[in-house]
């Protein structure tokens, strides 16, 4: 989905106006328990307000001359409208979509990135709008990945290929539409050590039987289709890779990635849209078959942390269930801290609960 909600491509937008312009018509050890779960669900504040917007009119030209050219403005504007309304549109609100694209994560950043002061909501054709996640790219293009280098047991080739097979398992995991609408997350498994039995048989319960414990929304994100499903084909992400040399002479990377998912629900016809915005904190392991029992092509799991806003709270069956504004405004009060679900200036935190406590933190935008 281009942005502005238009169909019509960059490069042919940038021809047309500039043609409009002019006047043209045209043996080793087993892997060990090393796995551990963090997990920390977030819910949307309710209480949102449009924005209101003023101008000052400028002084209308006068003279023939400045007639003939205000009169062909108009006709450029309004062809240009014809062609691809929602860029012009968002000439005249300030649409972040038609802001410059944000240069990829290479490092983590100092501070959270600027609110959209107008508060204005998304819709279908523009499922971003109001939020930093418009200037995001889409689907794994969003995520840094570094130059590869000899580390470890590995050259700098089998580092690259590491780093590619990882980025795979991104995509495996959170990008699959399959796995999107609830399927098994059979590609992404496929990549984790088969030897690395602790983990494999967490995810085969996890995704069998799902509970508190044993949760895949640790790795996977799935909703549910009979309730929901996605606006468009574009997941924005943002986030980056590194790696280093770990145990063993292991190559370990680690994975900081936040996914911002548009829905709507799966019946009905209000428009509404929705956002679930899901930040995964992966490290793995590319272990030395010397070392370590594995698999060509496979990789052990070291750790995994999860933070999700609306996509559900106290709720453990796999699923992210995001809620629509009825829900979001009749929820119940009594949250956790306020939370800015985009700001990646530092990592996840590992929040301890009391037993029984079940209150979620409360994000302060979507």
């Amino acid at each position: 989905m281009s942005k502005g909600g238009s169909s019509v491509p960059d490069e042919e937008w940038e021809r047309f106006l500039r043609e409009a312009e002019a006047g043209s018509p045209d043996a080793p050890e087993e892997p060990s328990a090393r796995a551990r779960m963090v997990t920390r669900r977030l819910q949307e504040e309710p209480g949102r307000q449009e924005g209101w917007r003023t101008y000052t009119p400028a002084e209308r030209p006068r003279g023939r001359g400045w007639y003939a050219f205000g009169l062909a403005a108009v006709v450029v504007l309004l062809i240009a409208v014809a062609v691809a309304p929602g860029r012009v549109l968002g000439l005249f609100d300030g649409d972040p979509a038609d802001a410059t694209p944000l240069a990829a994560e290479s490092e983590r950043p100092d501070g959270p990135p600027a609110r959209d002061a107008s508060d204005r909501q998304p819709t279908l054709d523009e499922p971003f709008r109001g939020s930093p996640a418009a200037r995001w790219s889409d689907g794994i293009a969003g995520v840094h990945l570094p130059e590869a280098r000899a580390t470890g047991w590995m050259s700098e080739a089998e580092v690259g290929r590491a780093l590619d097979r990882t980025r795979e398992f991104l995509v495996a995991s959170s990008l699959d539409p399959a796995v999107l609408r609830g399927e098994r997350p059979e590609k992404a498994m496929a990549l984790i050590n088969p030897h690395q039995s602790d983990v494999r048989t967490y995810l085969e319960k996890a995704l069998s039987s799902p509970d508190r414990d044993n949760d895949p929304l640790l790795l996977f994100s799935r909703f549910r289709p009979a309730e929901v499903r996605p606006v468009g084909d574009v997941v924005k992400t943002r986030g980056r890779v590194t790696f280093r040399e770990g145990k063993k002479g292991a190559v370990e990377v680690s994975t900081d990635v936040t996914y911002v998912y548009p829905v709507r629900r799966a019946s009905g016809d209000d428009g509404e849209v929705a956002r679930t915005i899901v930040r995964r904190e992966t490290v793995v392991s590319w272990d030395d078959p010397d070392k370590i029992v594995t698999e060509p092509g496979t990789f052990s799991v070291v750790s995994y942390k999860l933070d999700t806003t609306n996509g559900g709270c106290g709720t453990y069956d796999g699923f992210l269930h995001p809620a629509f504004l009825a829900e979001r405004t009749g929820a119940d009060t009594d949250r956790g801290r306020a939370v800015d679900p985009y700001d990646r200036s530092g990592p996840i935190e590992q929040r301890k609960r009391e037993p029984g406590d079940e209150r979620c933190d409360t994000a302060t935008r979507s």
